[in-house]
């Protein structure tokens, strides 16, 4: 039982990081955004915020797929 309890702990502290990560990507790719576009900054930096953000987008995907599979396999 005490694994069981261990092992919802490890998946629900995967889960609270995923939801930080998605938070701060989107805030962050927000800013980048509405100052990018104040400053004038090229379109090659603001297209690498987008990479920046998609980055952070694409790994909260994988670990909430992790997190899903551990919890139908568990």
């Amino acid at each position: 039982m005490s694994d069981r309890r261990d092992n919802d702990r490890d998946l629900a502290r995967q889960a609270r990081v995923v939801s930080v990560v998605i938070a701060g990507t989107m805030i962050l790719w927000m800013l980048a955004q509405v100052i990018g576009g104040q400053l004038g900054l090229e379109e090659r930096y603001v297209f690498l915020f987008d990479l920046f953000a998609l980055a952070g987008f694409t790994w909260a995907l994988v670990v909430t797929w992790q997190i899903w599979r551990k919890r139908r396999g568990g």
